[in-house]
């Protein structure tokens, strides 16, 4: 049976990219491919899926803060925790930020500043699903908050020094990553550039050589696509 997931769009690009580029869901359809069927929810206008009725899910990024005073945002928080362990569940971004804080993490803006480009981390993670091994990944990333305190039954599966909680796992059956595996270089480029301004100048340009180097995409989109699939076993 083909795994059913529901892609939870809490945000979208800028209209101008998006008209190329497409927006969140189209970008992690192409990521995780045709293995799956694919059910888009609207969670700032309120829509979210019942669990049990998905093999797994995926909350997106957004220009957001989870800790901002949106409406849709407590009621996410709430699904997330009602959810989790009923399905796989992924957090990308402020998915993953939107994880933690629901799950007893807290989520501040970074006095890092802006993370944009590719940034490298180092991984501690031994599982079935995330084949093939290694022990770093470069992956695009644009976020100015973090998650600052992971929940306490959370284990940290991929750190750097700007992103200590890079990724944190949850038992055998969610997991979350504050980079974006799912934009292309392009699309994180024309994002860095589209902000430049209020990001400096000097940081836009090295982000923007960054992301002409190799990218391990590739490797944490074929991680996704096993964990969804249903290859997720405990977590060593």
């Amino acid at each position: 049976m083909t795994p059913r997931i529901a892609i939870l769009e809490t945000g979208r690009p800028p209209v101008a990219l998006a008209a190329e580029h497409g927006c969140y869901p189209d970008m992690f359809r192409a990521l995780l491919g045709d293995r799956f069927t694919f059910e888009t929810f609207d969670v700032t206008s309120g829509a979210l899926p019942e669990a049990g009725a998905f093999d797994g899910a995926v909350i997106t990024g957004s220009p957001a803060g989870v800790y901002e005073d949106h409406v849709w945002i407590p009621p996410l928080l709430d699904w997330i925790r009602t959810a989790r362990g009923r399905l796989r569940l992924v957090g990308i971004c402020f998915g993953h930020q939107a994880m933690a804080e629901a799950l007893g993490g807290k989520v501040e803006r970074s006095e890092r500043g802006w993370g944009v480009g590719l940034h490298a981390y180092e991984v501690a993670l031994d599982a079935p699903w995330a084949q093939p091994a290694v022990t770093s990944l470069s992956i695009p990333v644009s976020h100015q908050d973090q998650v600052v305190v992971a929940p306490r039954d959370a284990r940290v599966i991929a750190s750097s020094a700007f992103t200590p909680h890079a990724g944190l796992a949850y038992g055998d059956q969610a997991v979350s990553f504050q980079c974006h595996p799912e934009f292309t270089p392009a699309f994180a480029a024309a994002l860095v550039e589209a902000r430049r301004g209020r990001i400096a100048s000097e940081l836009v340009d090295q982000a923007t050589a960054s992301l002409q180097q190799p990218d391990d995409r590739g490797v944490l989109g074929a991680w996704l696509r096993r964990f969804l699939g249903g290859d997720a076993t405990v977590l060593n």
